[in-house]
């Protein structure tokens, strides 16, 4: 069975994009099929997975959501690309973010990505959907479309405090939307084990959340050699396999499929 993860937090910098293309990765080496569809219109996954020009692309996701809303015809294939790493993805561009304001016409607007996926189900183990920082109707899109959220917070005062929020609009997709809508967990990122601040942090989102969401128990550590792999358009494990991240999305990948048990 098929699950759909939407990666979102409406702040920005908070590791969605390292976190999206790493745990897909992680999951395609542990034998799942995987997809992973950028629903962000800077193009930031397709940059960390190769490539070099998104806003060139001749097929991306605003395509194939302006073909569902048309109702025309989308084959099997179109717009899906494949990454030596093991997992297909559909890239998107500064396209997208024109299509959030024509959405606004639409019928049935907030359905149009769920419809789409639903067509892609079957060929996959996981669809993981990188959200764009922002609660408009992109990423409300990606909500109703998926089974669960993995929230990514970097361990830092303001990107703690913008938490309420993103829980409250997960909260009304799942009242008025989605149904089957749940949190799968926060993911604590960019967590520097070096300094106090980092722990009270993390102490504070324990003491906040804990008891009604889960936290999960392996953080990403602060390190340059996540950033440096948007660069290198692979993932953690091939950049740098021993490092610190590399052993954190380890760690995440596993969290994720016993939860999925």
């Amino acid at each position: 069975m098929c699950r759909v993860i939407a990666i979102a937090n409406q702040k920005g910098g908070v590791g969605k994009t390292t976190t999206c293309v790493n745990l897909g990765i992680g999951l395609a080496r542990e034998g799942k099929k995987v997809l992973l569809v950028e629903a962000d219109a800077q193009g930031s996954m397709a940059a960390s997975l190769g490539i070099q020009e998104p806003d060139e692309l001749d097929v991306s996701l605003v395509n194939i959501m302006e073909k569902v809303i048309n109702d025309e015809d989308i084959a099997p294939d179109e717009g899906i690309m494949h990454h030596p790493e093991g997992i297909d993805f559909i890239p998107a561009n500064i396209e997208l973010a024109g299509l959030e304001t024509a959405l606004v016409n639409v019928m049935s607007r907030e359905m149009i990505l769920r419809q789409y996926l639903y067509t892609l189900k079957s060929q996959y183990d996981y669809i993981l959907v990188d959200c764009m920082p922002s609660l408009g109707m992109i990423t409300i899109n990606a909500l109703v479309a998926a089974d669960s959220v993995l929230i990514p917070v970097e361990a830092a005062y303001l990107p703690v405090k913008g938490l309420q929020q993103l829980i409250k609009t997960i909260g009304r997709v799942h009242r008025k939307l989605n149904p089957n809508l749940t949190i799968m967990g926060i993911l604590l990122t960019k967590v520097d084990r070096r300094t106090n601040f980092a722990r009270d942090i993390s102490a504070q989102i324990r003491d906040a959340y804990g008891d009604k969401i889960h936290i999960f128990v392996n953080c990403i550590p602060l390190s340059v050699r996540a950033a440096e792999t948007t660069a290198e358009g692979k993932s953690i494990y091939l950049h740098d396999p021993k490092g610190i991240v590399a052993e954190g999305y380890h760690y995440l990948t596993g969290e994720v499929l016993d939860n999925e048990e």
